[in-house]
């Protein structure tokens, strides 16, 4: 498998593998705000459907912008010190930072909450904005609101950032975290059209401990694995 596609393959999994992380903490958002739409709207299978994509594509579209800008500043801070180790620093904090998310998860280490507060200072800014634009009318006011929440302190948005920034350039950055956001999506937009449903599924331990394991074993690898085959495109 050529590298650049098996670097995205990697972010997609790390993605589908957040599955009951992401169905915990924001499938209950997707959730209340697909409730919070008009009966109307909800009678309507495709225009209830099509608020879900627009949220998504929100979503998606801050983790590309966010992954273009960390790309570019790991590029610009591995033009200035030596590349690969600089690359290497990235990617071991990546791994810890996974790991650590991954316990978390499977109940084996207490909420990861110190890593989530890296972006609190943002979201103060933007969480009034996100408020503004409720209660959603509209797919353009879905859209921006799934641009806002897209920025909801995260702790695997930041592992992903991590990574991103090692990807060597905005382009592969971007490419990182749009993969990332693609694996995120089938739980998201269940959860969207299940009006939360799959929320509870981040409260079964079972479930929990495998997903946690997984991510572990992500970080692991991420640590382990030979550079070349975690850069993205250049």
């Amino acid at each position: 498998m050529p590298e650049p596609v098996l670097s995205l393959t990697a972010a997609w999994f790390v993605g589908l593998a957040s599955t009951l992380h992401c169905a915990g903490m924001c499938g209950g958002i997707v959730g209340a705000l697909s409730l919070s739409l008009p009966a109307a709207v909800r009678a309507d299978r495709l225009r209830f459907i099509g608020f879900v994509l627009a949220y998504n594509a929100g979503r998606l579209a801050s983790y590309v912008v966010a992954g273009a800008l960390a790309g570019a500043v790991g590029a610009a801070l591995g033009a200035g010190l030596a590349l690969e180790p600089a690359q290497g620093a990235l990617r071991l904090l990546a791994a810890i930072m996974l790991a650590c998310i991954g316990l978390s998860i499977a109940g084996w280490l207490p909420p990861v909450a110190a890593i989530e507060r890296f972006g609190q200072p943002l979201w103060r800014r933007l969480e009034p904005l996100g408020r503004r634009l409720l209660p959603v009318r509209s797919w353009p006011g879905a859209l921006a609101f799934g641009a806002v929440w897209g920025w909801l302190p995260c702790g695997l948005v930041y592992y992903m950032l991590a990574l991103a920034a090692a990807a060597g350039g905005a382009l592969s950055g971007a490419a990182t975290m749009l993969a990332f956001g693609v694996g995120t999506l089938p739980v998201m937009l269940l959860s969207g059209l299940l009006a939360g449903g799959l929320a509870r599924l981040g409260g079964v331990p079972r479930l929990r401990r495998v997903a946690g394991l997984t991510l572990v074993v992500l970080g692991v690898l991420t640590a382990w694995l030979p550079p070349d085959l975690l850069h993205g495109i250049s």
